[in-house]
C-alpha cells in the first residue's frame, strides 16, 4: 500500500543553475541608479526576462536588509554571481535610459507635472520585434508620486506607497490564500497581515504575461483597483520588487521565472502523499495506539497520524505530557509496525510562565514582547503566554534542540506548526485566552518586538522564519542539504514568499463545516497555487462546527456525513490527502468524538475508504507531478486559465467575471480534471470541458466512472452519487496510473 520510492537522481536540485535559453537577449549593464532630490532607485537585470528594482529615501540600504528572493536567482543569466548593489551607470534623475534583460525593457520617463521625477515603464519584446507595455508606475496627470513616501515617528524607517498601472481587464491571480471565493483578485484589497485562514502574500501572475514580488516583510496592503496596482508598507529601511514577464498565456514560464526568484519546492518523502489522519484530538499514548490496531485490522492504509495541541503538560514546553504518553518511543514503534505510518506531533510558538522553558527562554532574550503594556502577546486557558520569537535565530536553534530531544529522538519527526501567523496566536481578533479569568489583554494585537524589528516592520517574516526553524532542525538532523528530497515534513497554517523551498505543507485553517466553507476552499487552493505553493491541504470535512447550522461538525447526522464524503472525495486530489476537525457526536466513545474513516456510518465507510485506496492507485502520477514541481515550478493544482486560456476563448471572461467554472474546476496535474461537488443532496452535476489543442482528439474528456468520452468546449451534466466526484481525464488511464505524464 505505500507509495514506492521514486529515483531522484534525474532530479533538478535547489541551487542549480540552468543554461541560457536559445538566442537570450543578454543584459550588457549591470543597472542603473537613479537619484534626485532624497530619493535612490536601483533598478538591476534579475534572473531570466527579469528586473529588481530597490527605492528608499536618504540613508541607503546595506544590501544585507530581510528578504525572500534568491541573489542570484536559482536560474538566469549571472552564471551563479550575485547582483549585490552594484550597477553601471548613475544619474540625477535628469535623463532618460533604457535596460534590456531577454524580452523584458525597462525605460525611466518623465511623469505628468511633477518636476525631477522619472517613473519606471516596464515592456516585453514580442517576437515580431514590437513591445507591448506590461504596467508602468502609475503618475497620471495632477497624482501624487507612484513611489510615496511618509515617516510616522523619530527614527529611520518609513512608511512607503508603491503604484503600479493597470487597466480595467486585467486579471490577477496569486496573493496567498484568503476565504474570498476568487481565484481573480481584480478589485479586492488586502491587508498584509497573517492570522487564522488568510495568508496574503505579495506575489502575483498577469494575466498580460508578467509577475510581480513585493519582496518585503513588513505588514501593509495590496490594492488591485481599476487603474491603479497600489503596493504599501507601514515600516521599511527599503523598498524592494521584482517584475518578470513572459508570452502572454504561458504561465508555465512565469511560475519557472518566480520560483527561480523565490525557491523550488524539494521532492516530498512518497509516504507524506498518501492519507494522514488526524482529528481534535488524540489524548493519550493508549489512544494511538488502540487507533493503529484498528487500522491494520481494518486494512485500511494510513501513512500518518497527528497528534494535536494540549498533548503537552504546559504551554511552551514542547514535549508530550508525560502523564499520558508515558513511553513515546515505543508508541511511534507500534504504530509503525502495526501500519507503517510516520507520526506528527503539533507544537505552538506560545510559552507560558509555569513551562519548564519559560524562565530560560526569558533570559536569553528568546522570547517576542509587546512595545506597550506587560509584555504577553496573548493568553490561553487562563495563562498569559509570550511567543518564541521566530526571528531569532537563537530561539529557533533552542527550539528546535527541545523538538529533537523530546520527540524527533524518540520516533516522532514530523511536526505541525500551528498558531505560526506571528503577532498574537494568529486569530483576526485580541486575546484567544477561553477563559473566565482573562477577559482581554489590554494592548494592540500587532505590537510587538523582534529581534528583527517590530510587528509592522518584520510581521511578515515571523511565519515564514517558523518554518524555517523546523527545516533548519530537519537538514541538521539527517545531514541533508536544503532543496534535496524530504525526509520529514511539516505542516503550517500560515506562510510567506517563498514557503515552497520548505519541507513544509500550508493548510487552510480552522474553517467552519459547512458546504459554503468547502466551495472557499477551492478557490483558495488555486490562489495559493499561483503563489507558488505547490505543498497545499485542508482540514477535510472543514475544522469546526458553524454556531448557525444545527447539523454542522456532527457526524451522527446525515446531513454532516454528507458533506464529510465530498469534501474527503476531493482532497485525494489535493496536494496532500488529509483530515481533521473537532467534531460533535450523539455517541461519544472518547474524550473527543471520533473522526476516522468508520465513524461516519456503515453504509458511508467503504466510500470513504475507497478515495483512501484511489490516493494510493494515484501515486506514480503524484509523484510525478510532484517532480515536475520541483525541477520548474510547475504547479501541481492548475486553475484552467493555466492549460486552456489559448485553447478556448471562454477561459478568459469566465475567469475575469471569477465564474463557478474557473473557481470551482481546475486541473490536478497535467491530466485530471476535477470538480468538487459543493451542495447537499444532488445525484448530477454539470461541469464545462475546456477546448484542448487543436491537434487533439474529437472527443478528449473521458468521465472517470464510467468511461464516456466528451467533445471539449461544452457544459456537460454528468451522474454524482455520493459515491462519485466528477473527475475527467486525458490521455490514457493507464498512463496516468503509471505516472506517465510528461514527455
Amino acid at each position: 500500500m505505500l507509495f514506492s520510492t521514486i529515483a531522484l537522481s534525474a532530479l533538478w536540485t535547489i541551487g542549480a543553475v540552468a543554461s541560457s535559453p536559445q538566442d537570450y537577449h543578454q543584459p550588457t549593464s549591470k543597472g542603473f541608479r537613479m537619484q534626485h532630490g532624497f530619493e535612490t532607485v536601483l533598478v538591476q537585470p534579475f534572473g531570466y526576462d527579469g528586473f529588481r528594482v530597490r527605492a528608499w529615501p536618504f540613508r541607503p540600504p546595506t544590501g544585507q536588509e530581510i528578504g525572500f528572493v534568491y541573489d542570484p536567482p536559482l536560474e538566469g543569466p549571472e552564471d551563479g554571481q550575485a547582483h549585490g548593489m552594484t550597477f553601471d551607470t548613475a544619474f540625477t534623475g535628469n535623463q532618460s535610459e533604457e535596460l534590456r534583460n531577454g524580452n523584458m525593457i525597462v525605460r525611466t520617463s518623465g511623469w505628468g507635472g511633477n518636476a525631477g521625477g522619472y517613473r519606471l515603464a516596464f515592456y516585453r519584446v514580442e517576437s515580431n520585434g514590437t513591445e507591448t507595455l506590461l504596467t508602468n508606475e502609475y503618475a497620471p496627470l495632477k497624482s501624487i508620486n507612484p513611489r510615496y513616501y511618509s515617516w510616522t515617528g523619530p527614527g529611520s524607517e518609513f512608511a512607503a506607497e508603491f503604484s503600479f498601472s493597470t487597466t480595467p481587464d486585467e486579471q490577477i491571480y496569486g496573493t496567498g490564500t484568503q476565504q474570498d471565493h476568487q481565484v481573480n483578485k481584480k478589485g479586492s484589497t488586502i491587508d498584509l497581515i497573517n492570522f487564522n485562514t488568510h495568508i496574503p502574500t505579495p506575489v502575483f501572475m498577469s494575466n498580460k504575461g508578467y509577475g510581480f514580488v513585493w519582496n518585503m516583510p513588513s505588514t501593509g496592503r495590496m490594492e488591485f483597483s481599476t487603474l491603479r496596482n497600489r503596493f504599501t508598507s507601514d515600516a521599511a529601511n527599503v523598498v524592494d520588487y521584482f517584475v518578470v514577464s513572459s508570452t502572454p498565456g504561458d504561465y508555465d514560464t512565469l511560475q519557472q521565472r518566480l520560483s527561480a526568484l523565490t525557491g523550488r519546492a524539494p521532492v516530498p518523502p512518497d509516504w507524506s502523499l498518501g492519507y494522514i489522519q488526524s482529528k481534535l484530538r488524540y489524548e493519550n499514548q493508549s489512544e494511538v495506539v488502540l487507533l493503529a490496531e484498528e487500522f491494520n485490522k481494518r486494512s485500511i492504509p494510513v501513512s500518518m497520524i497527528v497528534i494535536d495541541y494540549q498533548s503537552w503538560a504546559h504551554q511552551g514546553d514542547w514535549a508530550l505530557d508525560p502523564r499520558l504518553w508515558g513511553n513515546v518511543a515505543e508508541m511511534a514503534a507500534q504504530v509503525k509496525n502495526l501500519t507503517d505510518a510516520e507520526m506528527m506531533a503539533s507544537l505552538w510558538p506560545s510559552v507560558a510562565d509555569n513551562s519548564v522553558n519559560y524562565l530560560e527562554m526569558m533570559a536569553q532574550g528568546y522570547l517576542s514582547a509587546t512595545r506597550s503594556g506587560p509584555g504577553t502577546t496573548d493568553s490561553w486557558n487562563g495563562s498569559y503566554i509570550r511567543n518564541y520569537d521566530s526571528t531569532n535565530p537563537k530561539a529557533r536553534q533552542f527550539l528546535w534542540d527541545t523538538l529533537k530531544r523530546n520527540y524527533f529522538d524518540k520516533g516522532i519527526k514530523n511536526f505541525w506548526i500551528d498558531q505560526a501567523d506571528g503577532g498574537a496566536l494568529g486569530e483576526a481578533y485580541e486575546n484567544n485566552g477561553q477563559s473566565t479569568y482573562i477577559q482581554s489583554v489590554p494592548f494592540p494585537l500587532p505590537d510587538v518586538n523582534y529581534a528583527a524589528g517590530t510587528q509592522r516592520s518584520v510581521g511578515k517574516l515571523y511565519p515564514w522564519a517558523h518554518q524555517q526553524a523546523i527545516e533548519e532542525g530537519f537538514r541538521n538532523a539527517t545531514s541533508s542539504e536544503m532543496g534535496s528530497a524530504c525526509d520529514q515534513v511539516s505542516l503550517s497554517r500560515s506562510g510567506y514568499i517563498g514557503s515552497q523551498r520548505f519541507c513544509s505543507m500550508i493548510w487552510s485553517g480552522d474553517t467552519t463545516a459547512v458546504w459554503e466553507t468547502l466551495s472557499a476552499q477551492v478557490a483558495s487552493g488555486l490562489s495559493a497555487a499561483a503563489t507558488g505553493w505547490g505543498w497545499w491541504t485542508v482540514d477535510a470535512g472543514g475544522f469546526q462546527a458553524d454556531p448557525t447550522v444545527s447539523w454542522s461538525a456532527n457526524i451522527d447526522t446525515p446531513q454532516y456525513r454528507e458533506l464529510y464524503l465530498r469534501w474527503l472525495q476531493w482532497t485525494t486530489f489535493l496536494p496532500f490527502m488529509r483530515t481533521h476537525g473537532s467534531r460533535a457526536c450523539y455517541v461519544q466513545n472518547a474524550y473527543t468524538c471520533a473522526n476516522e474513516p468508520w465513524s461516519y456510518g456503515e453504509q458511508n465507510t467503504p466510500i470513504i475508504v475507497s478515495y483512501i485506496n484511489l490516493r494510493y492507485q494515484l501515486a506514480a502520477y503524484i509523484q510525478a507531478v510532484f517532480a515536475q514541481f520541483h525541477r520548474t515550478g510547475r504547479m501541481i493544482m492548475r486553475p484552467l486559465y493555466m492549460d486552456f486560456q489559448s485553447s478556448d476563448s471562454r477561459i478568459a471572461n469566465l475567469t475575469q467575471m471569477n465564474s463557478n467554472v474557473t473557481t470551482q474546476q481546475y486541473m490536478f496535474g497535467p491530466r485530471l480534471l476535477v470538480t468538487p461537488v459543493t451542495l447537499p443532496n444532488v445525484t448530477e452535476w454539470s461541469v464545462y470541458l475546456p477546448k484542448v489543442a487543436s491537434n487533439a482528439t474529437a472527443r478528449p474528456w473521458t468521465y472517470w466512472w464510467t468511461n464516456q468520452t466528451y467533445a471539449g468546449g461544452q457544459t456537460v451534466t454528468v451522474p454524482t452519487p455520493v459515491e462519485h466526484i466528477p473527475v475527467f481525464h486525458l490521455g490514457s488511464r493507464a498512463d496516468i496510473l503509471n505516472g506517465k505524464v510528461f514527455s
